[in-house]
């Protein structure tokens, strides 16, 4: 067993265990000359019944993940034979299993699973596409991580194997009991076999009901919640067939299904059926057609009134106020708190508005307004009882990751636009301490937020001890903010830091007396180089703002953005002189 802090092949530092298995353990290292963090998979040879065969898997694993390239697949980078252990190194991925997900919340709401099954779909696909096919064989919640931005990765290939189409029997008890299809075990696997695999833990993740513990059945979904949807049930049930012939038979044919699962929906079929005898009835009776079309075009609009996608459609229309937008998509939330379009559409239409963007475009009453979805909204039901309804709660215990990014949006909209300055950064951080499980960089949020908030305290004072202690505080937060922004791909979000960071710096200088001189050079020319290798407008825009902030007007028309930098740099320098200047003349005055 590794031993945390040991170095692995002298380059492998191990942080700490991330994951346990019955061959293996993983762990999350650092190659701390790279500064990059790995996760490194190790299988040790003592107590392993048959080792040559779990090294073949392994070595089949590794193999196959350093030809394949997908967005939902880890890669390897490194594989280290040793004496008593056989070592793999892969990308590491944040986040937690789905199986870490039921353990915590139980069933997952079904919006949830159906693109989680989608994304499963995409990777299945692809590994079904190689030549040979790659078949996976081990789909099960536990090998399926969720990473912070929302999407899925697939990991462990112990168990894939590629497809020999004349193989009459190829599986020797590979899978997972329970999610594992018959053929596993003794029969010859291909396409549809990670089809059965992925219905079983589709069965797992809508009901909370795990297929490997007894007694080892999949029932009918709407039997254990009857809220879910009959057209899942229906695909479930077709992916987990006893016979692979009555199966979805590729991938794509599975995703098409699964894009279109209301229509299989049985309250769907009704609506459909209904329609058709409405047509008939109005194509015999012509009055009384006239008559049904008025009933029925007053119930459709009752009915799409409640409907969640005909109101945030309806908000879309650039034609209508700010208050009946506001109005649509309150609806819309009161309607289905679980999901995060109207909430993010409101955060986005406040900030949208038409305001002075000197003072901010994020007002008092509309931050008023998000307290409420936290605090409660009192409503009345068709019979006139009186209920609060509290939709962040719902959201946050029912989608706690689309809780977290719209918390995080929020943050945003209070750390940048927020039209009372005194509570920017205050109310930001409430929402950001929320939201680290959608990004790494709302804890860096957090933390600066919180050394602003200490050194308020002091605004209007001269550079005491105390101011100065909190902006070094706050520098290795600027610091870790430019390391992990600069690996996003969030192109907005990274022009808001940088400007930020920058701003920070150049006008601040000199309270961050205790930090070195040459390490803000440093960070403020990392952020130079990283804007300059980037050619899209997005980049080119922070360049402008970048230069609006150390450059006077003059300056502007000819300058560069290196030269800016550097100008920013020098101020830097000349402000640090100035104080070591101060201190040696204090230092003569006490000589005398």
């Amino acid at each position: 067993m590794l031993q945390i802090g040991s170095l692995v092949d002298g380059k492998y530092k191990i942080l700490s265990e991330i994951g346990r298995g019955g061959m293996s353990i993983v762990y999350m290292a650092i190659n701390e000359k790279a500064n990059k963090t790995w996760a490194i998979k190790e299988v040790r040879k003592e107590g392993v019944n048959d080792f040559k065969a779990v090294k073949q898997g392994l070595i089949v694993e590794t193999e196959m993940l350093k030809r394949l390239k997908h967005k939902f697949l880890s890669s390897i980078v490194d594989v280290i034979d040793m004496e008593d252990t056989f070592i793999i190194v892969m990308d590491y991925i944040e986040g937690k299993s789905l199986r870490n997900r039921l353990e915590q919340y139980g069933a997952q709401p079904q919006e949830n699973v159906i693109r989680w099954a989608k994304e499963l779909c995409d990777v299945l696909g692809y590994l079904h596409s190689q030549n040979p096919p790659i078949i996976y064989r081990d789909m099960k919640p536990a090998n399926v991580m969720l990473r912070p931005d929302g999407h899925i990765a697939l990991i462990d290939f112990g168990t894939a194997k590629e497809f020999k189409e004349f193989n009459v029997k190829d599986t020797i008890s590979f899978g997972t009991i329970g999610y594992a299809a018959p053929e596993q075990f003794g029969g010859k696997t291909d396409a549809r076999t990670d089809i059965y695999c992925l219905g079983a833990t589709m069965y797992h993740l809508v009901t909370g009901m795990d297929p490997s513990a007894p007694p080892y059945e999949i029932r009918p979904i709407k039997q254990i919640n009857p809220a879910l949807s009959s057209g899942l049930e229906k695909i479930i049930l077709k992916c987990t067939q006893k016979e692979p012939a009555n199966r979805y038979q590729s991938c794509a044919e599975l995703l098409y299904a699964l894009e279109h699962y209301t229509e299989i929906d049985d309250i769907y079929r009704k609506k459909q059926k209904r329609k058709m005898v409405v047509f008939g009835l109005s194509a015999v009776l012509t009055i009384a057609s006239a008559i049904t079309t008025v009933a029925a075009s007053q119930g459709a609009k009752k009915v799409l009134s409640e409907n969640y996608d005909y109101l945030i459609q309806q908000a879309d229309d650039a034609t209508l106020t700010q208050d009946k937008k506001q109005e649509l998509y309150i609806e819309a939330i009161q309607t289905d708190a679980t999901r995060t379009e109207a909430y993010l559409n409101l955060v986005e239409m406040y900030l949208d508005s038409d305001k002075d963007e000197e003072t901010g475009s994020f007002t008092r009453e509309e931050s008023s307004q998000i307290t409420q979805l936290k605090a409660g909204i009192d409503s009345k039901s068709n019979k006139g009882y009186s209920s609060t309804q509290k939709p962040l709660q719902e959201l946050q215990t029912r989608n706690p990751d689309g809780y977290a990014r719209v918390c995080y949006e929020i943050g945003m909209a209070y750390w940048y636009d927020y039209q009372v300055e005194s509570d920017r950064y205050k109310n930001a951080v409430e929402w950001f301490q929320n939201a680290t499980g959608y990004s790494d960089t709302a804890a860096i949020f957090v933390e600066i937020g919180q050394c602003r908030q200490n050194i308020s305290k002091y605004e209007g004072q001269s550079r005491t001890t105390d101011v100065t202690k909190e902006y070094s505080n706050m520098w290795p937060s600027l610091v870790s903010l430019v390391e992990k922004i600069n690996d996003s791909k969030d192109e907005d979000t990274k022009r808001l830091v940088w400007k930020e960071i920058v701003n920070t710096i150049t006008n601040q200088a000199a309270y961050f007396i205790e930090v070195d001189k040459d390490e803000m050079q440093n960070l403020l020319q990392k952020i130079s180089d990283s804007a300059e290798a980037e050619l899209t407008d997005a980049y080119d825009s922070v360049k402008g703002e970048l230069q609006d902030l150390i450059c006077t007007e003059a300056d502007y028309q000819d300058e560069s953005f290196e030269n800016s930098m550097k100008k920013a740099m020098k101020r830097v320098e000349a402000i640090r002189s100035s104080d070591e200047k101060k201190a040696e003349a204090g230092g003569k005055e006490n000589d005398i």
